[in-house]
């Protein structure tokens, strides 16, 4: 851990949250939250600290981390830039960047660094290699380059630009995007289509694009209002794309085929390279039917599942699986997961996860063979079957029981499964082994 505070205010929601969980291992994390039952339950859940003042937590913090909603990010910057330690600096990570900016450099003291930046993922991501985040400082000061290593060492994609150029970026990367992805969903509503009635016309790229279109709506419906309305560029943006519905339609009503193909063709030519775009929707595509395929092929045997989100495994013997969930069987326990909530886990990291989890089974089992058979060739042979943790020789004998030709051969296996054993006896019988 580095000797160092950072502080978060607003850490107990969203991108908050996320930010302890990257920066508990590596510095003295604070918090701060509207809630203070909240957040002390969460500061003792991610073991971080809590404090009930932002005034408070900025006069301790080394580094400061504003992560409140877009609309109150430069009140909460002009309440605590009194409080802000010499020598320390301000971070905030919204995806606005020039009113934040205009704010920290209007009412920050001298001795206080400024660095706007935008992590451009959300709450839900889990790990930071090869996510993309903006800085937009307007000075490069003694912490610049101390928050540009520690994200490279992070294997993150750094962007360095102006808080203007950002902002007209992201006007295209969100304003446009969520836009139009929830002008469609709204349009769904007014039809009053019944989508799951249309998963079964459905093809795999209507399927990933209603997904896309789930995942935007289902966002936080006051922060993306406020992503629509509070980026200068938002306005052109909007009515751009309105003009642009509005002329297809037209084009569309008064049946102008040539038209039509001129508008598509130029829209074509200005999407850039479209072999790489198909190129990353086949492999989208791919990926969806290949984890199906692989369950399909499995249904019967045991596989583990990772909830891509709550990381929580679930292990069982694969009953059922239909276009959107598995069906998993653990002794009496049945659950059932959405393929799109998991990830397969591969073997070896199943095999790990079993050792560090589930109760260990150790058993002695004897048999009898032939006196000429290679103990290291059996043990071996036994570590490749699964649920295997270890097996001993632990006594060797041919006395009076035991034929001349013959030795008793007493091994101490240890499993994670009861009927490995039963795989184990049937192993040793198979060399030629009798049971004692």
């Amino acid at each position: 851990m580095i000797k160092m505070n950072v502080g978060i205010i607003g850490g107990t929601d969203g991108l908050g949250k996320t930010l302890i969980y990257y920066f508990r291992e590596d510095f003295e994390v604070y918090i701060t939250g509207r809630d203070h039952a909240k957040g002390k339950r969460v500061a003792e859940e991610f073991d971080v600290n809590y404090i009930e003042s932002n005034a408070g937590i900025a006069n301790i913090s080394d580094m400061l981390v504003i992560s409140v909603p877009i609309q109150h990010t430069s009140s909460v910057i002009r309440e605590v830039a009194p409080f802000m330690k010499s020598g320390s600096v301000m971070v905030d990570v919204t995806s606005i960047k020039e009113e934040p900016t205009k704010t920290m450099a209007e009412v920050l003291p001298e001795n206080v660094e400024y660095i706007p930046t935008h992590p451009v993922f959300g709450p839900r991501t889990t790990r930071l290699d090869n996510q993309v985040i903006v800085l937009t400082a307007e000075k490069k000061g003694k912490w610049y380059k101390k928050v540009y290593d520690y994200l490279a060492g992070k294997n993150m994609r750094i962007i360095e630009t102006t808080a203007e150029k950002h902002d007209f970026m992201m006007s295209i990367v969100q304003v446009l995007t969520h836009f139009s992805f929830i002008s469609t969903a709204s349009a769904i509503e007014k039809l009053k289509v019944d989508l799951s009635e249309s998963e079964d016309y459905e093809s795999p790229i209507y399927n990933l694009m209603i997904d896309m279109i789930a995942r935007i709506v289902s966002q936080n419906p006051y922060l993306t209002y406020n992503i629509q309305s509070m980026n200068s560029n938002g306005s052109h943006i909007r009515n751009t794309f309105a003009e642009a519905v509005t002329e297809l339609r037209d084009v569309i009503n008064n049946q102008d085929e040539k038209k039509f193909v001129d508008i598509a063709i130029n829209a074509t030519r200005h999407m850039g390279d479209i072999t790489n775009a198909l190129g990353r929707s086949d492999k989208a595509i791919g990926a969806l039917s290949y984890e199906y395929s692989y369950l399909k092929e499995r249904i019967g045997q045991e596989v583990g599942l990772m909830h891509i989100y709550s990381k929580k495994v679930h292990v069982g013997v694969l009953e059922a699986i239909d276009g959107k969930t598995v069906v998993l069987k653990r002794g009496k326990n049945v659950k059932k997961l959405r393929i799109a909530n998991i990830r397969i886990m591969l073997p070896d990291e199943l095999y790990q996860w079993k050792l560090e989890n589930l109760a260990k089974i150790t058993k002695t089992i004897s048999c009898v063979f032939y006196k000429n058979v290679h103990v290291e060739t059996i043990q071996k042979t036994v570590m490749k079957l699964e649920n295997i943790v270890d097996i001993r020789l632990v006594d060797a004998y041919n006395g009076p029981q035991i034929a001349n030709d013959f030795i008793s051969l007493t091994f101490e296996v240890t499993v994670l499964e009861k009927e490995a054993l039963e795989h184990v006896i049937r192993l040793f019988t198979g060399f030629g082994g009798t049971i004692r």
